[in-house]
């Protein structure tokens, strides 16, 4: 493991940019940023039109290691280049920003009030590969949306149980039980699943850390107990739906958590500006989380 981005996960203020929409969120991603269905013809074109996206962001002179403590890549994105060097190399060699890479192949149908993720077949492989390439870390998304402690339980278990395999293959894994911000139901779903995580977190070794990624709670500060905790290196949130604004006011109010934001931290960006102008929009987009992510 390399000590130096450890040691920038563990103390160095700044959030993590989460720029890896997979293929049922990507035209979504590339409608917001201005470039509709109708402009591009199937899954090649449309991945080549969101790493061309993804690369300007992160060639972008305002994105780099000052503010951004790390990245969170697509696979796709992990296997292309920027500016000649593979995706995770020109993060950390260039921007001296951690790669991390989305690991999950999506979600299973709801039972219980919670989606488990589907099966990960050739996990293995895939975290020799990234390894390799000098990631860091992986992501992974469960959605926890009714306060059923079956379907928490299911949730977190799954996401310990591979969080573990990560962790032998010399990555760390961001643990992302994503509470749905709609549920009728959050709070008491958010009690539940703080309640399995520390049952699961005293399960680890005195040598194994990860992190969390969760939905910004309910009630102000329900996850200091995650923040200080010695089997976690940091606790990150999500934007979950709602508007930056919006997320970097709730982030703000929950200290020692900062951002791992996706929709949050491109919201104002589109195709048509010029460099002037999408540099400048994206330095205050990274400005405002970075200010909301020192709390």
């Amino acid at each position: 493991m390399n000590r130096e981005q450890f040691e920038k996960m563990k103390s160095v203020k700044g959030f993590i940019a989460a720029l890896d929409q997979s293929g049922g969120s990507t035209p979504k991603a590339l409608r917001l940023y201005g470039i509709g269905e109708g402009s591009y013809s199937g899954d090649e074109q449309m991945f080549d039109l969101v790493h061309q996206m993804r690369s300007r962001i992160v060639t972008s002179p305002v994105f780099n290691g000052d503010r951004i403590l790390g990245a969170i890549l697509f696979e796709m994105t992990m296997d292309r280049d920027i500016e000649g060097l593979g995706a995770a190399a020109y993060l950390w060699d260039v921007k001296k920003v951690v790669p991390f890479l989305k690991v999950d192949k999506g979600l299973a149908d709801e039972a219980d009030g919670a989606q488990v993720m589907k099966p990960m077949p050739n996990l293995d492989a895939l975290l020799a590969r990234a390894k390799d390439k000098g990631v860091f870390g992986t992501k992974m998304r469960s959605v926890i949306k009714l306060a059923n402690k079956a379907g928490v339980d299911a949730v977190v278990d799954q996401q310990f149980e591979i969080g573990r395999q990560i962790l032998g293959a010399g990555l760390i894994p961001i643990i992302e039980p994503e509470v749905d911000i709609h549920s009728p139901e959050k709070a008491a779903a958010e009690d539940l699943l703080k309640q399995a995580l520390l049952d699961q977190l005293a399960s680890l070794t005195d040598d194994q850390v990860i992190m969390l990624k969760l939905t910004l709670p309910t009630t102000d500060n329900l996850y200091a107990e995650l923040v200080s905790h010695p089997r976690i290196l940091r606790v990150v949130a999500l934007s979950g739906g709602y508007s930056r604004d919006e997320a970097n006011a709730l982030l703000a109010r929950n200290h020692g958590v900062v951002a791992s934001f996706s929709r949050g931290l491109t919201e104002g960006l589109t195709a048509q500006q010029s460099d002037a102008e999408f540099n400048a929009a994206l330095d205050a987009s990274i400005e405002s989380i970075y200010q909301a992510s020192l709390t």
